[in-house]
């Protein structure tokens, strides 16, 4: 039998709920962190678009606009009555050229901004809210993959390689998506990987499928050469 309207959660309360376990597990909140935390957005749609399978947030959402506004005010109002601290971020999508997102069909200034506002504790240094800012303005990592069949055909140029970075229309070559230029750094190392991260401007991570395990595993990292000469 399904839930009553006089049983339902308030909106406020699982707004609230989803704000609260965002904060304590990262000490911040999103406006995806809400949207994924109540059941509207579901965190696979958010990889289509960041990867630009779909254009905005609000299109993989299936409910009423002001509905999702309504929720994005009580977010806000939690967040004033807990004192955090808003955050502006830069949400870039999961590609080399690292394009601004949308969130909205309309592209209203003040609803994008709404949505990209991060709400973090004020506990936080000033020091350690930037990191946190310039990691998320970062965006997603670039992900490249070993493929287990060696014949594929790169969409853009019809060749082919070791390595491919999947988008929209289908695989690609580095060459094709300006990555060929970077030099992999096997996995295993994890101090100088988190030096080599911390000195490249751009970098992306190699994974390949396991049958066995059935899940992408991390090979390592393509980096910029001088950034990896530097950290040795």
């Amino acid at each position: 039998m399904s839930m009553s309207r006089k049983n339902r959660v308030p909106l406020g309360d699982r707004v609230a709920i989803a704000a609260e376990r965002a904060l304590a597990a990262r000490s911040f909140a999103s406006a995806t962190d809400i949207l994924i935390g109540i059941g509207w957005l579901d965190p696979g749609a958010v990889e289509r678009w960041q990867r630009r399978q779909v254009d905005c947030v609000e299109e993989v959402i299936q409910v009423n606009p002001l509905r999702i506004l309504e929720a994005m005010q009580l977010f806000q109002s939690w967040a004033a009555e807990r004192g955090l601290i808003a955050s502006p971020i830069d949400y870039v999508d999961r590609t080399p050229q690292r394009s601004a997102l949308h969130f909205s069909r309309s592209r209203d200034p003040k609803i994008e901004a709404s949505f990209r506002t991060h709400w973090v504790s004020p506990e936080l240094s000033e020091a350690k809210r930037e990191r946190l800012a310039e990691k998320a303005s970062r965006g997603a990592e670039l992900v490249v993959v070993q493929p287990l069949n060696a014949e594929w055909t790169c969409h853009r140029c019809g060749g082919t390689g070791d390595l491919l970075m999947m988008e929209p229309p289908g695989p690609a070559r580095l060459r094709c998506v300006g990555l060929d230029d970077l030099e992999f750094l096997p996995a295993g190392d994890a101090r100088l990987t988190r030096r080599v991260k911390t000195n490249s401007t751009k970098y992306a991570v190699v994974v390949r499928f396991s049958r066995t395990r059935r899940r992408y595993e991390r090979l390592g990292l393509l980096v910029e050469p001088r950034a990896l000469a530097e950290a040795r």
